[in-house]
C-alpha cells in the first residue's frame, strides 16, 4: 500500500528549517567579498583567503557530519540524528554569524590587514561548521520523510521556494537599510556618497543581526513541527497474532564505503558540483560586477538580486508540473539553456543598463530550476538508502564547498588591479568572471548530463538480494556487491 501524503503543515514546518541556512547563505555569496573589499578596504587577496577558509572549513565538516548522523542514534531526548545535528547547528550559527559582518574589535587604522584577518578567522569556522551540520541534517531528511519520487520533488521545491523567500528578504533588507542611509545622507546620490565605503558599515552589521533574529524564529518552528522517530527505535514493534514466528533475514545495508563503487554517485556528484559553481559564483560576483564593471549606484547590489530570486520563486512553482511533463533530466536541460542565454548576453554586451533586469530574469529562474533538479537526483540516488543518506549529500557539498573556495581564490588572484580598490582594467575582468562562471561552468554541467542521459541513475553494484551479513561471513566469495553491472 502506498504510504499516505505528508501533510501540509509538516511540509511547511521541514521546508522552513533551512531558512536561517539561506539568509545566512545569502549575506556569505553576495556580499563577503563586497564587505571585505569595498567597505572594509581589505586587499582583494585577503577578502578572497577568508571566502576560501570558510569554503575549506565547510567541505571539511560537510561529510564529517554526515557520517557521524549517520551513524549516531540521536542525542537530544527525543529527537532523532537528524535533528540533533541541525539543532547543534543552528547554535553555532547564531554565535558566530553576527561578529563576521561586524567590524574586527579592538583593530584600528594601524592594525596590520593579517592581524584582522586570523581574528574573523576563527568565527568564520564555527559558522561554517554549523552551516553545514544544519544543511546535511536538513537535506538528509528529505529521503527519511517521503519515499515518493515526485514528493521528493515537492518537498525540494518548497525548501528551495523558502530559499527564494530568505533571498528576497535579504535583499530587500538591504535595498531598505541603504535607501534610508541615503535619504539621511547629505551627499548627493548621483556623487561618491553613492559608492560602497567605510560609511556603509552599519548596514551590513544591522542586517546580519537581523538575519540571525529573523532566523532564529524559522528554525524553533522546524523542531517543534517536524518530527523525526529516532533511530534506536525504528521497526522495533509489540508482536500480535499476525507476526511471523521467523522474522525475515536481515539484508545488508549500503554503508558509507560502498557508495565509492558506485558510477552514479560520481555522475550526480559533478553535476551537483558544477550546478553549485554556477549559483554560487554568480551570485558572489553578481555585485562586483554590478559595482564595477556596470558602474551602477549601490542600490542594484540589493535590487538585482532580488529580481533574481523573484523570478526563481515563481518558477519553483511550474517545477513539479514540468518535471512530470518531460522528466527530471530534461527540465535539468531546460535550465541549462536558460543560464547559456544568459551568459551570451552578458558576453555580447558591454553595458546592459536598463536590460540588466531582463538578465537577471533569466539568471534567476535558471539556477532556480537546475538547482532544484540537482537536489531532487541526489535524493532520488540515495532512494531507500537513507542509513547512509546523509554522507551522500556531505560528500556532494564536499566537492561543492571545495570547488567553490578554489574557484574564487584563483579568481582573486587573476585580480588586475593591485593598488587601488578598483582600476580601469577590473571593468572588464569582472564582465568575463561573470560570462565564465555562468556560460563556462554550463557547458561542464551539460556534459554531466550527458553522461546521465547515457547511463541513468541507478545503483549498479548494491544487490538487494545478497545475502545476510552471518551468510555472508561464512561464503568468502558471495557479497551484497556485484562486480559487474547485470544489464
Amino acid at each position: 500500500m502506498a504510504e499516505p501524503a505528508l501533510p501540509l503543515a509538516a511540509r511547511l514546518s521541514y521546508a522552513v528549517g533551512h531558512f536561517l541556512n539561506d539568509l545566512c547563505a545569502s549575506m556569505w555569496f553576495t556580499y563577503l567579498l563586497l564587505y571585505l573589499h569595498s567597505v572594509q578596504s581589505y586587499s582583494s587577496w585577503g577578502a578572497g583567503v577568508l571566502l576560501l577558509l570558510g569554503q575549506l572549513a565547510d567541505g571539511v565538516c560537510t561529510p564529517l557530519v554526515g557520517y557521524e548522523a549517520d551513524r549516531s542514534g540521536g542525542c537530544c531526548g527525543r529527537y532523532g540524528p537528524r535533528k540533533s545535528w541541525h539543532l547543534v547547528g543552528t547554535i553555532c550559527v547564531l554565535l558566530s554569524f553576527p561578529f563576521i559582518f561586524n567590524p574586527c574589535l579592538g583593530c584600528t587604522a594601524a592594525t596590520p590587514e593579517w592581524a584582522a584577518l586570523v581574528y574573523y578567522a576563527p568565527f568564520i569556522v564555527i559558522f561554517q561548521f554549523g552551516w553545514a551540520a544544519t544543511q546535511i541534517s536538513h537535506l538528509s531528511l528529505i529521503p527519511e520523510l517521503v519515499t515518493n519520487d515526485h514528493e521528493k520533488v515537492e518537498l525540494t521545491a518548497f525548501r528551495y521556494a523558502f530559499t527564494v523567500v530568505a533571498n528576497i528578504a535579504v535583499y530587500g533588507a538591504a535595498w531598505l537599510l541603504l535607501h534610508f542611509q541615503g535619504s539621511h545622507s547629505e551627499v548627493p546620490d548621483s556623487g561618491p556618497g553613492d559608492q560602497l565605503g567605510l560609511q556603509d558599515v552599519p548596514v551590513f552589521r544591522n542586517l546580519s543581526l537581523m538575519v540571525v533574529g529573523v532566523g532564529a524564529v524559522f528554525s524553533l518552528l522546524f523542531h517543534l513541527g517536524t518530527k523525526e522517530h529516532p533511530r534506536q527505535r525504528q521497526g522495533l514493534e509489540e508482536p500480535s497474532e499476525h507476526s511471523p514466528l521467523l522474522p525475515p533475514a536481515s539484508r545488508p545495508m549500503l554503508l558509507w564505503k560502498h557508495w565509492l563503487r558506485e558510477p552514479s554517485f560520481y555522475q550526480v556528484g559533478m553535476l551537483y558540483m558544477s550546478t553549485r559553481l554556477i549559483v554560487n559564483l554568480s551570485q558572489t560576483y553578481m555585485a562586483m560586477y554590478l559595482t564595477y564593471s556596470l558602474k551602477l549606484p549601490k542600490k542594484f547590489i540589493a535590487t538585482i538580486p532580488l529580481v533574481m530570486y523573484i523570478s526563481g520563486f515563481f518558477s519553483s512553482f511550474f517545477m513539479k508540473s514540468v518535471n512530470k511533463c518531460i522528466g527530471r533530466n530534461l527540465t535539468y536541460f531546460v535550465g541549462l539553456l536558460v543560464i547559456l542565454a544568459f551568459a551570451s548576453w552578458v558576453a555580447l554586451v558591454n553595458l546592459l543598463g536598463v536590460a540588466v533586469y531582463g538578465a537577471a530574469v533569466l539568471l534567476g529562474v535558471g539556477s532556480a530550476t537546475i538547482l532544484v533538479m540537482s537536489l531532487s537526483m541526489t535524493a532520488d540516488l540515495i532512494g531507500s538508502h537513507t542509513n547512509s543518506g546523509a554522507f551522500v549529500y556531505g560528500a556532494m557539498s564536499f566537492s561543492d564547498k571545495v570547488a567553490n573556495g578554489l574557484a574564487v581564490m584563483v579568481i582573486q588572484s587573476l585580480y588586475p588591479c593591485s593598488s587601488d580598490l578598483c582600476c580601469a582594467a577590473c571593468m572588464g575582468f569582472y564582465h568575463w568572471v561573470m560570462v565564465i562562471v555562468t556560460g563556462g561552468v554550463a557547458v561542464v554541467a551539460a556534459l554531466c548530463l550527458c553522461s546521465i542521459f547515457l547511463w541513468p541513475i541507478q545503483v549498479r553494484f548494491y544487490d538487494p538480494s545478497g545475502p545476510s551479513p552471518a551468510e555472508g561471513a561464512t561464503r568468502p566469495n558471495s557479497g551484497a556487491f556485484q562486480d559487474n553491472v547485470v544489464n
